[in-house]
């Protein structure tokens, strides 16, 4: 491995399914802490014991949505990602292959897809090499994937799995005709009720954001595009006011690092902000207010290291990456995670 990042994720690193379905809790994951005093392997139960009073965890409230649904052929799976300002919405067709999809590149605009239950996706135009702006035939999308949608699965996840696998604790159900995330934003997920009273019982601060994550590009590795995100007045006061007294802003998920970076000014403070976020945190554009970043471990050439990159450099970040490989962590959103500290 190279400061780069370039290794190969071999198919044993890969989590194949839920801790649960492995025997473990959800906070019982492996958790690898890289900081300036090097890297250590934990249990993410230790995570309160890693962390100081006065220090302020940010947690991404968005629920994730059953987004996968079938054509009523079979042919072609739709992945619905994102709410337009003009209620049309971002999409991606894939091909059902061997038990999971691939990205389908042989669209058009004005094909017309019927989906199960009769709604129909019209593709208008397009809005990256793989992905769609469409109309559908339905008022509320959201509700309608209630009903007929499936949580998105990717080839390394080897079965369905119903959508309380896919939710965090912090996931805050929204009305029928509300969005929420086209992916989980996994980062949150071991976290369980006691952990989060262990957590306040020593100090730790937990602020909520919001932002809704779209579809994934796990083969291509493409850089975030626009999402719908919030930041709240109470979090953008309580991270400002901890920063002042000496605390760590943690970021849980990369999802966090977007909206709260977002909402930064240049002096570190943070100010109460919604609407669409286009920020790419890169190495370049450094970081404001981020210390730290919990966060799952991200596959070779992900544009998500770029971020990684920013909050710690690149040679601790290689550092860790070596060792997660060599010690047998798990990758993606039902496997390990990696506790990253400026």
């Amino acid at each position: 491995m190279t400061a780069t990042l370039e290794f190969t994720l071999a198919p044993e690193l890969e989590a194949h399914e839920p801790p649960e379905a492995r025997g473990l809790a959800r906070d019982e994951v492996r958790l690898l802490v890289g900081s300036a005093d090097g890297v250590r392997h934990h249990r993410f139960t230790d995570l309160p014991s890693l962390l100081r009073a006065g220090d302020v965890l940010v947690v991404n409230t968005s629920a994730t949505m059953a987004s996968a649904v079938d054509t009523v052929d079979k042919d072609f799976v739709v992945h619905f990602s994102t709410r337009q300002p003009d209620g049309r919405w971002v999409v991606e067709v894939r091909r059902p292959v061997d038990g999971s999809t691939q990205p389908f590149f042989g669209g058009r605009g004005g094909q017309r897809l019927t989906l199960s239950g009769g709604v129909v996706v019209t593709l208008a135009e397009a809005y990256s090499d793989r992905l769609w702006i469409a109309e559908v035939s339905v008022d509320s999308v959201p509700r309608y994937l209630r009903a007929h949608g499936r949580p998105i699965r990717y080839s390394y996840v080897e079965r369905d799995w119903p959508l309380w696998a896919y939710r965090s604790v912090f996931a805050i159900s929204t009305p029928d005709d509300r969005e929420g995330s086209a992916e989980m934003p996994s980062a949150s997920r071991p976290f369980t009720e006691a952990l989060v009273t262990r957590l306040a019982s020593r100090g730790v601060v937990i602020a909520p954001i919001t932002l809704h994550t779209g579809v994934a590009s796990p083969e291509a590795h493409e850089r975030p595009y626009p999402e719908r995100f919030e930041v709240p007045e109470t979090t953008a006061r309580l991270v400002t006011q901890a920063r002042a007294a000496g605390g760590r802003i943690i970021a849980v998920g990369t999802t966090a690092v977007r909206a709260l970076e977002t909402a930064a000014r240049a002096d570190g403070s943070v100010q109460a902000a919604a609407g669409w976020t286009d920020l790419v945190v890169t190495p370049d554009r450094g970081v404001r207010v981020i210390d730290g970043l919990l966060t799952g471990f991200h596959e070779p050439r992900a544009s998500h290291l770029l971020m990684l990159s920013a909050i710690v450099g690149a040679d601790l970040l290689s550092t860790c990456y070596r060792e997660a490989v060599e010690h047998g962590y798990l990758w993606h959103e039902f496997g390990d995670l990696n506790l990253l500290l400026r």
